[in-house]
């Protein structure tokens, strides 16, 4: 069964960094690329950024651009994105992406 774990979110000031972690099982991680994606508060579902299954190949938002980074370990089966310089419009709840699997969210929050 595909289990896909994410944790980090919370509260932050504008300007703030966060770091997201998913834990992933029931599957060969590490032969699959991985995605985060996020949903803001009456919106749908935003693709943020992917990784390769080997991690050197990374793609981002427009929106996140210069401010995130994706980055996996393959040998824990954890995926990660490091967000820097917070801006509120990243309200959202994040999610890792597996094929369309997702587990059940993180929420941050960017507020003053």
């Amino acid at each position: 069964e595909v289990q896909l774990v994410e944790s980090g979110g919370g509260l932050v000031q504008p300007g703030g960094s966060l770091r997201l972690s998913c834990a992933a099982s029931g599957f060969a991680f590490s032969y699959y690329a991985m995605s985060w994606v996020r949903q803001a508060p009456g919106k749908g579902l935003e693709w943020v950024s992917r990784i390769n299954s080997a991690g050197y190949s990374t793609s981002y938002a427009d929106s996140v651009k210069g401010r995130f980074t994706i980055s996996r370990d393959n040998a824990k089966n954890t995926l990660y994105l490091q967000m820097n310089s917070l801006k509120p419009e990243d309200t959202a709840v994040y999610y890792c992406d597996y094929s369309n699997y997702r587990g059940q969210g993180t929420q941050v929050t960017v507020s003053s």
